[in-house]
């Protein structure tokens, strides 16, 4: 299954221990096999953080589920149990971690439902008139994947041989014209080429930003560097 992570920055190595705590199943690294809740999320990290925000492609292995010796736990919907494991989860006085799941999947509290989530706690509503509302909730979808061991059911979409050509022949005119532009030498250019936000987009072939001219794309990196 091809799943999708949207954060501020493109994803080149997932540590667990900068995962937050408090999320709906617990800290860990999210994805989803829905792009546009992916984007929806890199959107708004990308504003949190000055940044255009990145979706970062994976392929998960779904035999996870049924082999390879990991426990797991699957919500199919919006239903008491996942309420009661999202209030748990987001419960950050309880020691931590929560439980010793190593990969979830279910729907999302997105804000509508978690401020309803904390009137319920409050007391606010009653259980059966929160489950009530979510039957009219529109389809979300994440992963949570919880152990380092879970990690390896992960893997990074693989580039295609032609996106590395194309991005090998941007950048060498481009390293060029850094080179005469900012008076400096060939080493220092590719370094401020290849370390730029606009090359992790450039290498990003979901924003096909390789479609454009590398005139364009310089341009780009030139705003950057100022």
């Amino acid at each position: 299954m091809r799943v999708y992570h949207g954060s501020y920055t493109q994803i080149q190595e997932i540590d667990l221990s900068k995962c937050e705590i408090g999320k709906d199943f617990g800290q860990g690294f999210y994805v989803t096999k829905i792009k546009e809740q992916a984007q929806f999320w890199a959107e708004r990290k990308g504003l949190d953080n000055d940044t255009q925000g990145y979706i970062t492609a994976f392929e998960f292995n779904e035999n996870a589920f049924q082999h390879f010796k990991l426990k797991t736990l699957q919500f199919t919907g919006y239903d008491e149990s996942w309420l009661d494991f999202v209030t748990m989860n987001r419960n950050t006085a309880l020691p931590q971690p929560t439980h010793d799941y190593d990969i979830v999947e279910g729907p999302v509290a997105d804000d509508r439902i978690a401020t309803r989530i904390k009137k319920y706690l409050k007391g606010g509503i009653s259980r059966q008139q929160f489950l009530e509302e979510l039957k009219f909730v529109r389809e979300t979808h994440q992963i949570c994947f919880c152990t380092g061991r879970s990690l390896q059911m992960l893997d990074y979409e693989e580039r295609t041989k032609d996106i590395e050509y194309e991005i090998a022949e941007i950048g060498e005119p481009l390293i060029e014209q850094l080179i005469l532009d900012f008076n400096i030498d060939e080493e220092t250019a590719a370094d401020k080429f290849f370390s730029s936000n606009t090359f992790a987009k450039l290498a990003d072939e979901a924003t096909e930003l390789h479609k454009k001219t590398w005139q364009e794309i310089y341009e780009l990196l030139k705003q950057e560097l100022k």
